[in-house]
């Protein structure tokens, strides 16, 4: 799935691309795509319209509107959008719609296995407020993080991966913070010391400013718009590294489940 780095290059990448582009046409091939609004509604709402820039919240993709209104993008699984310009053709298979905009160039929603989603956001919706902060803001700070570890009597990991505790992290660079923090992603959230907690902070930043610096992580589906891959999967010291060794110890990294969610990390690295 795209996390954080995967969207925030996304939403980079796309920013010049289709700022102060009009929606010519949207074409809907899969209506369950939308999640809010029928085909026509959706339709009615966005052509005609100008889109005023590109942003992320957490995993979402958003693109504010200039009547107010936004469309909102979850890539989910196996999603990714892929920016054609005038006159090229796409031969990607699995498209479950497309914004056609008025200078000929389009927008391609592919989703192979119908997870992701794009929805209608009305002006000032609070659909995305249940998400917690952007741990690369600046109101994210070492004091926000110890009041959301506190008290929290479940695995540190589970707690990573809850979007509504911090938004945008997800499984691969949650294992990654976690080895280079030094810390089990069994250990309970509230149970780490100040000195633990401050250097997972440290972590999840660093983690995150590398995967976005090298286009995200192209592990599965995932592609930039103009097609390219990602290169932060190559910088992973233990995600989707199972059955490996350890790059630091040598010692074979072990694969467990925290709260569902498939986990690599280093027994030695990590005490």
């Amino acid at each position: 799935m795209p996390e954080l780095p995967e969207v925030e290059t996304i939403k980079n990448d796309l920013l010049p691309l289709i700022s102060g582009q009009i929606i010519k046409a949207v074409e809907i091939y899969w209506p369950g795509t939308l999640r809010n609004a029928s085909v026509e509604t959706f339709s009615g709402e966005v052509v005609g319209r100008t889109i005023a820039g590109s942003k992320r919240r957490g995993k979402y993709l958003v693109f504010p509107l200039d009547n107010g209104k936004s469309i909102a993008v979850h890539l989910k699984m196996s999603g990714s959008l892929l920016f054609i310009p005038k006159g090229e053709s796409l031969s990607a298979s699995h498209v479950r719609a497309m914004f056609v905009f008025d200078d000929g160039s389009r927008l391609a929603f592919r989703d192979i296995r119908k997870f992701g989603g794009i929805w209608l956001l009305e002006k000032n919706s609070g659909f995305l407020d249940k998400l917690g902060p952007e741990p690369l803001e600046n109101n994210f700070t070492p004091q926000i993080f110890q009041n959301i570890l506190k008290g929290r009597d479940i695995p540190i990991k589970a707690l990573l991966l809850d979007q509504v505790a911090i938004a945008g992290i997800g499984n691969m660079y949650a294992d990654e913070a976690l080895f280079e923090a030094g810390i089990k992603p069994g250990e309970k959230a509230g149970g780490l010391r100040e000195d633990e907690a401050g250097k997972l902070y440290s972590a999840i930043l660093n983690v995150l400013k590398k995967g976005i610096k090298s286009g995200g992580a192209s592990v599965s589906t995932y592609q930039r718009p103009d097609g390219s891959k990602g290169l932060s999967h190559r910088d992973f010291r233990v995600a989707r590294r199972r059955d490996q060794q350890c790059l630091e110890c040598k010692t074979p990294l072990e694969y467990t489940k925290v709260r569902g969610r498939g986990t690599i990390y280093c027994p030695h690295c990590q005490k």
